[in-house]
């Protein structure tokens, strides 16, 4: 599977004047639409010490490789400025564990002149300069959607930006679909957040399940109610030089106790989340989540339409954009999902929202994202299905007939034996129920995008393209102008 590349041309180069740094970009797409030189964010990061260790977690696990580690490719971190904040974002090489980190308003003192999202590298130049940062240390971020340059007392150091790897998006779209199945199971203060991950085991293959009791967490090797599965404790590692910034640590998993979990520090400012999958060797990209709400006859309609309503939002709310688009709810997610495949929206536990990133978009490279339903659809055209019930169906393959289940799932191929749907529905059972949908409404009407996602685009507001984050008072006179 091959990345998109592409070439960059700038106007001139970066530079650090009185104070003031400029950047220099060659285009990007913003709220009001591509520009050749955007500028997105320039100001001061209120909290330097927790900022500066928190870019840092975020680019530890982008060269983390947490399974059979070795030496690979670094995959570049996703910053966002979506107005009010700013979110950092990674995955680890192994494609196992996802981080975030968002600054918020508080945490910020400067101008956004506009909003978008931008792939960046963060090299050792970089990292060296940000583990240099004091307590008492001046940052000045500027962001540009080409380059993210940060100024600290030492000088300056630039990054480059590079493409964003095909599976990069796959796991975008999973840990969104999954993470927004999670409940909170537990929120613990400071102290006691400090003690239990202090607390874990050294070995970093341990698997444990973390389990509320009163204010604290027990580990257990056994799961139980209410428990969270911890599959490998050293993929929290990069929450260990955040620890004497912790105000919360909140824990996110399935109800069940099984599969994969999150992990969300509070820091002054700002908040951290890792998101690990349900095994070490397990990357988020191949739990195949996305498969059923993309399998759908409209979802690509409607991902055209719900996709002009979205505006670099930090959050995203389901009853409006259903009312916005005269979609059902359900429809609206299968769309959020869509656009997730894509790299369009990311999903906030802390504050239960999809959140509006925007990435080059192009529905057919949906489908090479996901083969399996790519097959099932082939297997669809083939007719390969033949209902057999109201609720079951064979498919006929080269490898042999397979009986399917369409309500659970259940399929007589070596991979649902294998996974038992852990992973999302085998490929016989995404046709089965594609199939199913094409009898049921053989006549099943495309949506009319155009009427719609035109009216739906004379809707929205005007962008403000210029705003002022908020800030402690009497930070104002560092306030970084155009």
């Amino acid at each position: 599977m091959t990345n998109a590349v592409q070439a960059y041309s700038y106007a001139g180069l970066s530079a650090l004047s009185e104070g003031h740094l400029g950047l220099s970009t060659s285009g990007g797409r913003t709220a009001t639409g591509f520009l050749d030189h955007p500028r997105f964010f320039s100001g001061l990061l209120t909290q330097a010490a927790p900022a500066a260790a928190g870019l840092l977690a975020v680019a530890d696990v982008a060269l983390a490789r947490y399974h059979r580690p070795q030496p690979g490719f670094t995959r570049d971190p996703v910053v966002t400025c979506g107005g009010d904040r700013l979110r950092f974002e990674s995955f680890s090489a192994c494609g196992g564990v996802y981080s975030r980190l968002d600054v918020l308003g508080p945490g910020l003192d400067g101008e956004v002149f506009d909003r978008g999202t931008t792939n960046v590298d963060v090299n050792n130049p970089l990292r060296e300069a940000l583990a240099r940062v004091g307590g008492r240390d001046p940052l000045h971020l500027g962001v540009g959607p080409d380059e993210l340059t940060v100024t600290t007392l030492d000088g300056a150091v630039v990054e480059k930006k590079v493409p964003l790897p095909s599976r990069w998006l796959r796991g975008f779209a999973e840990v969104q679909v999954i993470a927004a199945g999670f409940d909170l199971r537990a929120e613990l203060a400071g102290p006691q957040a400090v003690r239990f991950l202090r607390g874990l085991p050294k070995r970093a293959a341990a698997e444990v399940w973390a389990i509320p009791a009163g204010k604290e967490l027990r580990l257990s090797e056994r799961s139980a109610p209410g428990g969270v599965h911890l599959a490998g404790v050293g993929r929290l590692a990069t929450l260990m030089p955040l620890l004497r910034f912790v105000k919360v640590l909140r824990v996110y998993g399935p109800s069940d106790g099984s599969g994969s979990s999150a992990w969300e520090v509070e820091l002054p400012g700002m908040r951290y989340t890792l998101a690990l999958s349900p095994q070490t060797w397990r990357g988020f990209s191949g739990e195949g989540a996305v498969l059923d709400d993309l399998s759908g006859d409209q979802v690509a309609d409607d991902a055209d339409l719900v996709g002009v309503l979205l505006n670099f939002e930090p959050t995203l709310e389901l009853g409006l954009l259903a009312e916005r688009s005269g979609l059902p709810i359900d429809r609206v997610r299968a769309a959020l999902t869509q656009l997730g495949t894509a790299g369009r929206v990311g999903y906030d536990l802390a504050e239960a929202a999809h959140f509006h990133r925007e990435l080059p978009y192009d529905r057919d490279h949906v489908a090479t994202l996901n083969p399996r339903l790519t097959s099932a659809r082939t297997l669809v055209d083939r007719g390969a299905v033949r209902p057999t019930g109201p609720d079951s169906a064979e498919v006929t393959t080269d490898g042999g007939v397979r009986e399917v289940g369409l309500r659970a799932g259940s399929c007589t191929c070596p991979w649902w034996y294998d996974h038992r749907g852990s992973r999302g529905p085998c490929k016989h059972v995404l046709a089965a129920r594609i199939a199913a949908r094409e009898l049921s409404s053989p006549e099943t009407a495309s949506v009319s995008r155009s009427p719609q996602v035109q009216e739906a685009a004379s809707a929205l507001p005007s962008p403000q393209t210029q705003e002022t984050t908020s800030a402690p008072q009497g930070s104002r006179d560092q306030e970084i102008s155009r």
